[in-house]
């Protein structure tokens, strides 16, 4: 029985109000001496309500805002991509940005040209596009194709050395050079520019009429060409640029040319051409 005794616990004996008083008076003095180097405060000096310490205080600002830290750090790496990004892209030109030609696929226009594809617009309607109203972009066109020149206004808009070219196909006029007088995509004579003139005189003083055919057929086709080369480097110069947008083309009648007279070589570069020069010495005359 006194072994059960001695096992069997004894339940504590309820505390006291004095010593109740003296438990709560150890706790803060324990407080006190956990934190030291702050001055001791009292209940009565807050409203009665416990200031907490500075260093939990600020453990609880840190867990309540950890989402503001997160959002400055996100921005800062998303300012420092877009700097990078717009270095290499702009080839070293802007951190910002600030091209002077933007890619296209950096352009509104550019997108928005193709998701609808390209416009068909008669030269009626592409001379509205001449940079005169300022709110609609510019366009010109060769060899039937329309490309947006707006990114190059003070050149191609009114008072520029180039708006000859703004809102119509002047084909003719990029192989003659003759700007004013050829604002058209009639090709058809160009060709004579680089003909020699004939002169009967030294002609038939040095060649047959089956080797003057014969030659001329040559020049012809060697002055074809010339043509094709002159009209074909404008065409890839609009074609592959990074500066100028492809629209769409010019949209005419089928027989459109046969409505239309053939043009007269203008004069400055009818001015180039020369008679025909003898063949070498020693050719035997007829």
């Amino acid at each position: 029985m006194a072994d059960t005794d001695t096992v069997r616990r004894r339940k504590p004996e309820p505390k006291t109000a004095s010593q109740e008083t003296a438990s709560a008076s150890e706790d803060s003095e324990v407080e006190e001496i956990i934190r030291p180097g702050f001055p001791p405060h009292s209940d009565s000096q807050n409203g009665g309500k416990k200031k907490k310490a500075p260093k939990r205080q600020i453990e609880d600002e840190d867990e309540s805002n950890p989402w503001l830290l997160d959002i400055l750090r996100v921005i800062s790496f998303l300012f420092l991509a877009s700097c990078g990004l717009s270095y290499l892209i702009s080839n070293g030109e802007s951190f910002f940005w600030g091209m002077s030609h933007p890619p296209n696929y950096l352009q509104l226009e550019w997108w928005k040209s193709q998701l609808r594809g390209p416009i068909y617009l008669t030269p009626t309607e592409l001379a509205a596009f001449d940079g005169t109203d300022p709110s609609k972009p510019i366009y010109l066109a060769i060899n039937h194709t329309i490309y947006d020149v707006s990114a190059n206004r003070r050149t191609y808009g009114p008072g520029g050395s180039y708006n000859v070219f703004a809102g119509v196909d002047a084909s003719r006029a990029y192989v003659t050079g003759c700007f004013a007088e050829d604002r058209t995509p009639d090709m058809r004579g160009v060709e004579e520019m680089y003909l020699p003139l004939d002169d009967p005189a030294v002609d038939n003083k040095y060649w047959s009429p089956e080797e003057l055919k014969d030659l001329k057929r040559k020049e012809m086709e060697e002055a074809l060409k010339k043509v094709n080369d002159g009209l074909k480097h404008w065409v890839n110069f609009f074609g592959k640029s990074k500066k100028y947008r492809f629209v769409g083309y010019v949209k005419r009648d089928k027989d459109w040319l046969k409505k239309e007279p053939v043009p007269k070589l203008c004069e400055a570069a009818g001015r180039g051409r020369t008679p025909r020069s003898p063949p070498e010495e020693g050719k035997k005359e007829h």
